[in-house]
Protein backbone atom coordinates (compact mmCIF):
# COMPACT_ATOMS: atom_id res chain seq x y z
CA UNK A 1 0.00 0.00 0.00
CA UNK A 2 1.09 3.57 -0.67
CA UNK A 3 2.55 5.25 2.37
CA UNK A 4 1.52 8.54 3.88
CA UNK A 5 5.11 9.72 3.39
CA UNK A 6 5.05 9.06 -0.36
CA UNK A 7 1.71 10.87 -0.64
CA UNK A 8 3.19 13.84 1.21
CA UNK A 9 6.16 13.88 -1.16
CA UNK A 10 3.81 13.88 -4.15
CA UNK A 11 1.84 16.83 -2.84
CA UNK A 12 5.00 18.70 -1.95
CA UNK A 13 6.06 18.22 -5.57
CA UNK A 14 2.74 19.71 -6.67
CA UNK A 15 3.30 22.58 -4.24
CA UNK A 16 6.50 23.61 -6.01
CA UNK A 17 4.33 24.72 -8.93
CA UNK A 18 1.99 26.61 -6.65
CA UNK A 19 4.87 28.36 -4.92
CA UNK A 20 6.36 29.40 -8.27
CA UNK A 21 3.06 31.09 -9.16
CA UNK A 22 2.79 32.87 -5.80
CA UNK A 23 4.26 36.13 -7.10
CA UNK A 24 2.58 38.84 -9.11
CA UNK A 25 5.81 39.59 -10.95
CA UNK A 26 6.30 35.96 -11.94
CA UNK A 27 2.76 35.87 -13.30
CA UNK A 28 3.53 39.04 -15.25
CA UNK A 29 6.65 37.40 -16.69
CA UNK A 30 4.59 34.41 -17.80
CA UNK A 31 2.10 36.80 -19.41
CA UNK A 32 4.92 38.46 -21.35
CA UNK A 33 6.35 35.10 -22.42
CA UNK A 34 2.91 34.07 -23.67
CA UNK A 35 3.49 36.68 -26.41
CA UNK A 36 6.74 35.03 -27.54
CA UNK A 37 10.33 34.24 -26.64
CA UNK A 38 12.38 36.98 -24.97
CA UNK A 39 15.79 37.60 -23.45
CA UNK A 40 16.26 38.29 -19.76
CA UNK A 41 17.12 41.90 -20.56
CA UNK A 42 13.92 42.40 -22.59
CA UNK A 43 11.81 40.76 -19.89
CA UNK A 44 13.34 42.86 -17.13
CA UNK A 45 12.59 46.08 -19.01
CA UNK A 46 9.04 45.06 -19.93
CA UNK A 47 8.24 44.01 -16.35
CA UNK A 48 9.98 46.98 -14.71
CA UNK A 49 12.52 44.82 -12.88
CA UNK A 50 16.27 45.00 -12.53
CA UNK A 51 18.23 42.20 -14.17
CA UNK A 52 19.10 40.43 -10.92
CA UNK A 53 15.49 40.30 -9.74
CA UNK A 54 14.17 39.27 -13.15
CA UNK A 55 16.76 36.49 -13.38
CA UNK A 56 15.83 35.20 -9.93
CA UNK A 57 12.13 35.08 -10.81
CA UNK A 58 12.88 33.33 -14.11
CA UNK A 59 15.02 30.74 -12.36
CA UNK A 60 12.14 29.99 -9.99
CA UNK A 61 9.82 29.53 -12.96
CA UNK A 62 12.38 27.32 -14.69
CA UNK A 63 12.85 25.12 -11.63
CA UNK A 64 9.08 24.62 -11.53
CA UNK A 65 9.11 23.62 -15.20
CA UNK A 66 7.04 26.56 -16.43
CA UNK A 67 9.69 28.05 -18.74
CA UNK A 68 12.47 26.71 -20.95
CA UNK A 69 15.61 28.38 -22.24
CA UNK A 70 18.04 28.42 -25.10
CA UNK A 71 21.44 30.10 -25.31
CA UNK A 72 22.55 32.35 -28.17
CA UNK A 73 26.10 33.50 -27.50
CA UNK A 74 26.03 35.19 -24.12
CA UNK A 75 22.27 35.74 -24.22
CA UNK A 76 19.70 33.46 -22.61
CA UNK A 77 16.30 33.37 -24.30
CA UNK A 78 13.25 32.31 -22.29
CA UNK A 79 9.98 30.86 -23.57
CA UNK A 80 6.97 29.12 -22.04
CA UNK A 81 7.57 25.40 -21.60
CA UNK A 82 4.31 24.61 -23.40
CA UNK A 83 0.84 25.75 -24.31
CA UNK A 84 -0.40 24.14 -21.11
CA UNK A 85 1.47 26.82 -19.14
CA UNK A 86 -0.42 29.52 -21.05
CA UNK A 87 -3.67 27.65 -20.37
CA UNK A 88 -2.83 27.49 -16.67
CA UNK A 89 -2.14 31.24 -16.57
CA UNK A 90 -5.42 32.04 -18.32
CA UNK A 91 -7.39 29.69 -16.04
CA UNK A 92 -5.73 31.00 -12.88
CA UNK A 93 -6.72 34.55 -13.75
CA UNK A 94 -10.34 33.63 -14.51
CA UNK A 95 -10.67 31.53 -11.34
CA UNK A 96 -9.24 34.39 -9.29
CA UNK A 97 -11.63 36.88 -10.90
CA UNK A 98 -14.60 34.61 -10.22
CA UNK A 99 -13.81 33.59 -6.65
CA UNK A 100 -11.60 36.32 -5.15
CA UNK A 101 -13.50 39.46 -4.25
CA UNK A 102 -10.50 41.76 -4.59
CA UNK A 103 -9.79 40.92 -8.22
CA UNK A 104 -12.70 42.69 -10.01
CA UNK A 105 -11.96 45.95 -8.18
CA UNK A 106 -8.25 45.67 -8.96
CA UNK A 107 -9.08 44.87 -12.60
CA UNK A 108 -11.31 47.92 -12.94
CA UNK A 109 -8.74 50.17 -11.25
CA UNK A 110 -6.14 49.04 -13.78
CA UNK A 111 -8.19 48.69 -16.97
CA UNK A 112 -10.93 51.22 -16.36
CA UNK A 113 -14.64 50.77 -15.91
CA UNK A 114 -15.11 48.82 -19.16
CA UNK A 115 -17.17 51.53 -20.82
CA UNK A 116 -15.39 51.02 -24.15
CA UNK A 117 -17.32 49.06 -26.77
CA UNK A 118 -15.98 45.59 -27.49
CA UNK A 119 -16.45 42.73 -29.95
CA UNK A 120 -15.99 38.99 -29.64
CA UNK A 121 -13.76 36.84 -31.84
CA UNK A 122 -16.85 35.64 -33.69
CA UNK A 123 -18.02 39.19 -34.37
CA UNK A 124 -14.52 40.15 -35.48
CA UNK A 125 -14.45 37.29 -38.01
CA UNK A 126 -17.83 38.28 -39.44
CA UNK A 127 -16.89 41.94 -39.81
CA UNK A 128 -13.48 41.10 -41.26
CA UNK A 129 -15.11 38.85 -43.88
CA UNK A 130 -17.33 41.77 -44.84
CA UNK A 131 -14.28 44.05 -45.20
CA UNK A 132 -15.66 46.53 -42.70
CA UNK A 133 -12.71 47.21 -40.43
CA UNK A 134 -9.06 47.82 -39.73
CA UNK A 135 -7.61 45.39 -37.20
CA UNK A 136 -5.02 47.17 -35.06
CA UNK A 137 -2.39 45.46 -32.91
CA UNK A 138 -1.04 47.92 -30.31
CA UNK A 139 1.56 45.67 -28.69
CA UNK A 140 5.29 46.34 -29.09
CA UNK A 141 6.62 45.49 -32.54
CA UNK A 142 8.64 42.48 -31.34
CA UNK A 143 5.47 40.90 -29.95
CA UNK A 144 3.62 41.54 -33.21
CA UNK A 145 6.46 39.91 -35.15
CA UNK A 146 6.40 36.87 -32.84
CA UNK A 147 2.75 36.27 -33.72
CA UNK A 148 -0.33 38.30 -34.60
CA UNK A 149 -3.87 37.94 -35.87
CA UNK A 150 -3.82 37.63 -39.68
CA UNK A 151 -4.49 40.95 -41.40
CA UNK A 152 -3.62 43.08 -38.38
CA UNK A 153 -1.50 46.20 -38.71
CA UNK A 154 0.89 47.16 -35.93
CA UNK A 155 1.08 50.58 -34.30
CA UNK A 156 2.39 50.30 -30.72
CA UNK A 157 0.16 52.24 -28.36
CA UNK A 158 2.90 54.70 -27.38
CA UNK A 159 3.24 55.66 -31.08
CA UNK A 160 -0.47 55.81 -31.87
CA UNK A 161 -1.08 59.52 -31.35
CA UNK A 162 1.72 60.40 -33.76
CA UNK A 163 0.72 57.81 -36.37
CA UNK A 164 -3.05 58.03 -36.25
CA UNK A 165 -3.02 59.43 -39.78
CA UNK A 166 -1.96 55.99 -41.03
CA UNK A 167 -5.44 54.69 -40.24
CA UNK A 168 -8.22 55.44 -42.77
CA UNK A 169 -10.49 58.12 -41.33
CA UNK A 170 -13.69 56.38 -42.39
CA UNK A 171 -12.72 52.93 -41.09
CA UNK A 172 -14.01 51.11 -38.03
CA UNK A 173 -10.97 50.09 -35.97
CA UNK A 174 -10.86 46.94 -33.82
CA UNK A 175 -7.99 47.06 -31.36
CA UNK A 176 -6.33 44.17 -29.53
CA UNK A 177 -3.27 43.58 -27.36
CA UNK A 178 -1.81 40.83 -25.17
CA UNK A 179 -4.94 39.49 -23.55
CA UNK A 180 -8.06 40.10 -21.55
CA UNK A 181 -6.17 41.82 -18.72
CA UNK A 182 -3.91 43.99 -20.89
CA UNK A 183 -4.43 47.76 -20.67
CA UNK A 184 -2.87 48.65 -24.03
CA UNK A 185 -6.04 48.12 -26.07
CA UNK A 186 -8.15 50.02 -23.55
CA UNK A 187 -5.77 52.97 -23.74
CA UNK A 188 -5.73 52.84 -27.55
CA UNK A 189 -9.53 52.82 -27.85
CA UNK A 190 -9.79 55.82 -25.54
CA UNK A 191 -7.17 57.70 -27.55
CA UNK A 192 -8.79 56.89 -30.90
CA UNK A 193 -12.19 57.94 -29.56
CA UNK A 194 -10.72 61.23 -28.36
CA UNK A 195 -9.56 61.83 -31.94
CA UNK A 196 -13.06 61.17 -33.22
CA UNK A 197 -12.31 57.73 -34.66
CA UNK A 198 -14.70 54.79 -34.47
CA UNK A 199 -12.86 52.23 -32.35
CA UNK A 200 -13.80 49.13 -30.37
CA UNK A 201 -11.75 46.59 -28.46
CA UNK A 202 -11.50 42.86 -29.00
CA UNK A 203 -12.81 41.47 -25.73
CA UNK A 204 -9.72 39.33 -25.17
CA UNK A 205 -6.34 39.27 -26.90
CA UNK A 206 -3.43 37.34 -28.31
CA UNK A 207 -3.17 34.89 -25.41
CA UNK A 208 -6.78 33.79 -25.72
CA UNK A 209 -6.58 33.85 -29.54
CA UNK A 210 -3.70 31.36 -29.49
CA UNK A 211 -5.37 29.15 -26.89
CA UNK A 212 -8.49 28.99 -29.07
CA UNK A 213 -6.21 27.64 -31.85
CA UNK A 214 -7.11 30.50 -34.16
CA UNK A 215 -4.78 31.23 -37.11
CA UNK A 216 -1.64 33.21 -36.32
CA UNK A 217 0.76 34.99 -38.65
CA UNK A 218 4.35 35.86 -37.74
CA UNK A 219 6.99 38.16 -39.10
CA UNK A 220 7.53 41.83 -39.77
CA UNK A 221 5.15 44.25 -41.38
CA UNK A 222 4.67 43.74 -45.10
Amino acid sequence: MASRESKAQLYEAFAVSGKALASGKRLELLDLLAQGERTVDALSKAAGLNLTTASAHLQTLKQAGFVATRREGVRIHYRLAGDDVAQLLALLRKVAETHQAAVPAARDAYLGDGAEAEVTRQELAARADAGQLVLLDVRPLEEYEAGHIPGAVCIPVEELAGRIGELPEDADVVVYCRGEYCALAHDAVRLLSDYGRRAVRLNDGMLEWRLAEMPVDAGALA
